[in-house]
This record gives structure tokens, sequence and C-alpha cells, in this order.
């Protein structure tokens, strides 16, 4: 969510008023006015007037629409299991090790015919939450989203790009596919992969 950043406030703080904003995450309403309820800054997204309170010092959590990084550890027929390791924000890891969901149709746009096509264990994710609540569902269907670390299933080198296309081991040249982000080989915290994540 975009918008404007006021000053730091507290919990009890007067925000606004209810026919001013509706209230969002980290405020509550009583009898019409809006009230801090987190140490924190104040927002508003302007789009639908909506005013929250962005915690400083966060635990970093899971919303609907987040962009989280995640781990690939188990690939079935219809869904990969996920353990969700960060969000694109912070570098700082979700606590409890959350786990998520990639159904096979959430995998990428257009027809899935094998999901272990698409993703393997062990392969680094990057994912939109579609839902938060009570399980987490991801998606890599966008361009920009899917895998950006993978290694080979022969010799457990780190896969880079090919030039026709798929991933290519530099090591002992076993080439493999996936679903890859379009910044494949780029892993936050680690930077680009060797050779700017590509194999001639």
């Amino acid at each position: 969510m975009t918008g404007t950043t006021d000053p730091l406030v507290v919990p009890g703080d007067l925000l606004g008023t209810a026919e001013e904003f509706v209230p969002g995450r980290g405020t509550y309403e009583d009898r019409g006015k809006i009230y801090s309820a987190l140490l924190g800054h104040r927002r508003v997204d302007p789009s639908d007037r909506a005013v929250r309170v962005d915690a400083v010092h966060a635990v970093p959590s899971i919303h609907d629409d987040d962009i989280v990084y995640g781990r690939v550890d188990e690939v079935k027929s219809a869904m990969a299991i996920v353990t969700i390791l960060a969000g694109s924000g912070s570098p700082r890891t979700i606590p409890g090790t959350p786990e998520g969901t990639v159904h096979i149709s959430k995998a990428k746009d257009g027809y899935t015919e094998a999901l272990s096509d698409e993703f393997a264990p062990g392969d680094l994710i990057v994912a939109r939450v579609l839902q938060s609540h009570p399980s987490v569902k991801l998606s890599t269907a966008a361009a920009d989203l899917g895998v950006v670390s993978a290694r080979c299933s022969s010799c457990h080198g780190l896969l880079a790009r090919a030039e026709k296309g798929g991933l290519r081991c530099p090591r002992c040249g076993n080439q493999e596919r996936r679903k890859t982000a379009t910044d494949y080989g780029r892993v936050p915290g680690v930077g680009p992969a060797p050779d700017g994540g590509r194999a001639d």
C-alpha cells in the first residue's frame, strides 16, 4: 500500500474520525474516532482513505497480496508445499517458518501438465500471497514470480539460465526446466548468481 507518512504515533493517539477514514491495521475505532493501537507510523492510503499504523520494529507477518520468499519442501501432483522464509520488504525471517502451498493452477500463466516441471524440492521461490488465513495460499503465475535459485538434480550444482531457455548446470551440463522468475539468479541477501545466472 502506498501513501503518505506522518510522524510517530503511540497507542491512544487520535488518527482521525470514521467520517474521514476507514480504520486499518494497527488502529481501533471508538465512538466514531480512530486511534492508534501501536507505536509506529501513521499512514494513509489516498486510494481508499484507509488509515493504518505500521509498527516500529514489528515482528514480520504475512498478509494477503504480500510478496514472499520461500523454499520448496515437497512437490505433489496438485500442489507444491513451501516453507515461507521472509517477506520481500524485510530481511528478517518470519517467526514459526509458516508453510504455504502453490496449487498447480497457480504455478504459471497457462496450462501446467506436471508440477514437477515447474518446481523441485530445495528450490527458492518468490511468490504472491493469495490468502494468508486460515492457510497460506501462494501464486507464482506472474512473470516476475517463480524460482529464483535451483540446484541440479544430478550433481547439486547451482543451475543457471541456458541461452535457449530452461536451466543448465555449468558443472555437469545437465539441463532442467523450472517456472523461473524474471530475476532468476538474484536471491535477497546474496545478490546475483555467478556469471549473472547464465550458463552458455
